[in-house]
């Protein structure tokens, strides 16, 4: 088999003025970046809002582990089988981070036959959004430094600094910091940190704004300090607010590329479930919506954190009413949460599959909690077996859940069709009762304590002194309305990554709180998370190269 981007790199790419008019979008429409890229101008997104919607389709996964689930592929060849069954469709999908590309987990561009391209662009620099986002973060981050050093007249307290600077790469030795050594000149001396950029609040202002009006109301929201009497200081008190805008401004706008076999695809706005929300773009989503029949999207990481914060903060904020869920496993990964060793996953193994299979099971029971129609998914590797598949199969019908096996890494959209009749049948005769989790008015602590006792399992929660203290706070700001973004590992559903399977018997210990105030939610960080990763011991970057014709290898 042909890696991924060789794959990537025979595919004969169609010019996205072709793909775009599929979906009766012309040129004038479109802001072209080359001739496989472009833009969705505001003009259209204005004329098409009062079309009916199509059918909203997610695409989740049980947690991820080193043996691989296939979320990204596997809603990429979903929507190239809609167009083998002749139904327009459009995929939705998240902007990928340089940091895993270079790190350990690689590119979001899907994987096999069932990819997006051009594979390299878009798991690289694609159209500049992230690196508008950082400039934009960075430019906010010195504003409020140059304040203070030119008088520092809005009193800001340099202790409780909360804005921080971020940069779309893991590199670890930036998350604890010194800023303003040097002279008097140079700044006031504090302790720093930065973020990766799609745990930037501006990466999720930027996903949840339906438009430049709203993105600048968000942006001059967020809080950046607190003053010497407690109160919040903002990027609008900075006077801040329009130049981060104009950054903004044309990423703001969706992108639409292709399939390897040319289904649109609209990808926008940042990754991460584990420290983010998680979710690609509101525009990019509600887009698609008016130009298809069918939009498949997705969530990161395990439905326990992606899944959640689209239904408990996309959803609830956006006014999205899902239709339907694909939850994807593989066999391989379930063996793995009941024991097996990642180099003995190919042998069958049904006792191991039996006790690994109730990860599984938590997340159709979460997923169906939400009131949507749940269709789980093996994505399927030449090494599992008929027993193995067929005792899969057996288990998601006995817990009121369809089921289809998917092909889409081997086949492309062929291999996904008897998982879109599935889908299709299900649209047909389950209806969808869509409902948040919790309601906006509870208190900031019953939303976490819901969260970690209905979908992690948890017996409850602990928190850290400056935790409690800083929910008090954000109370008394008047912001206890606002979801909650639960930062936690994705390996797991609790917050210790070393705890496979279903755990039980554990408490979600909360050790730092804050408000994004712009993106309207209240983060809560968990366990031992990071908000900035750390490279590998051989990261993927040392296998990338750039040949004498400027051919890209390597890249994953």
């Amino acid at each position: 088999m042909k890696s991924d981007i060789e794959i990537a790199q025979e595919a004969r790419l169609m010019p996205i003025t072709e793909v775009a008019s599929g979906l009766d979008i012309w040129e004038e429409d479109l802001e072209l970046y080359g001739r496989y890229k472009a833009k969705l101008s505001d003009e259209l997104i204005s004329r098409i809002k009062e079309r009916p919607n199509g059918k909203l389709i997610l695409v989740t996964a049980i947690n991820p582990t080193p043996a691989g689930e296939g979320k990204t592929t596997t809603s990429v060849g979903l929507g190239e089988a809609f167009g083998k069954l002749n139904k327009r469709a459009v995929i939705a999908l998240r902007e990928p981070s340089l940091g895993p590309c270079f790190g350990v987990k690689g590119g979001a561009a899907g994987g096999g036959y069932a990819q997006v391209v051009p594979m390299e662009d878009l798991n690289l620099h694609f159209t500049g959004d992230f690196h508008a986002i950082t400039s934009a973060n960075n430019l906010l981050a010195a504003m409020l430094d140059n304040h203070i050093q030119q008088g520092n007249a809005l009193s800001i307290d340099t202790r409780q600094i909360v804005w921080k600077r971020c940069l779309d790469m893991n590199d670890r030795v930036l998350r604890n910091i010194v800023v303003g050594l040097g002279s008097k000149a140079d700044g006031v001396v504090r302790e720093d940190r930065f973020v990766i950029t799609v745990a930037s609040e501006i990466m999720a202002v930027l996903c949840l704004a339906d438009d430049m009006h709203d993105l600048k109301r968000r942006l001059g929201n967020i809080i950046v300090a607190y003053n010497y009497e407690g109160k919040p200081v903002t990027a609008e008190d900075l006077h801040a607010t329009g130049a981060m805008a104009a950054l903004l401004k044309d990423a703001l706008k969706p992108n639409l590329i292709q399939t390897l076999e040319h289904t649109p695809a609209i990808v926008h706005g940042g990754p991460f479930a584990n420290i983010a929300h998680g979710c690609n773009s509101v525009r990019a989503t509600k887009t698609a919506l008016k130009l298809a029949d069918y939009v498949i999207t997705e969530a990161g990481f395990g439905a326990d954190l992606g899944a959640e914060k689209f239904f408990d903060i996309k959803c609830r904020k956006a006014g999205l009413h899902p239709d339907a869920v694909v939850l994807v496993a593989t066999i391989r990964a379930l063996k793995y949460n009941g024991g097996v060793k990642k180099e003995d996953l190919g042998t069958e193994n049904l006792s191991a599959l039996k006790s690994g299979i109730v990860n599984l099971e938590k997340h159709i029971e979460n997923l169906q909690k939400y009131g949507v129609p749940v269709i789980v998914t093996v994505n399927s590797f030449v090494t599992d077996t008929e027993a193995e598949t067929e005792f899969v199969e057996q288990f998601c019908r006995s817990r009121n859940c369809e089921f289809a096996l998917s092909k889409v890494w081997e086949l492309g959209g062929e291999g996904g069709i008897p998982l879109a009749r599935k889908v299709l049948e299900t649209l047909e005769i389950k209806k969808s009762n869509f409902k948040p989790l919790y309601e906006d008015s509870l208190s900031l602590e019953k939303k976490i304590e819901t969260v970690a006792r209905e979908i992690y399992g948890a017996d409850g929660v602990t928190y850290a002194p400056a935790a409690a203290k800083e929910l008090k706070r954000i109370a008394d700001m008047g912001m206890s309305e606002f979801p909650v973004c639960m930062a936690k590992t994705q390996y797991s559903l609790s917050d210790d990554q070393t705890r496979l399977g279903r755990p039980t018997g554990f408490t979600v210990h909360v050790r730092e709180v804050y408000v994004s105030a712009g993106a309207e939610f209240v983060v809560v960080v968990t366990g031992a998370i990071m908000t900035m990763p750390g490279l590998p011991k051989t990261p993927a970057a040392e296998r990338i190269d750039v040949d004498d014709t400027g051919v890209i290898r390597g890249l994953f």
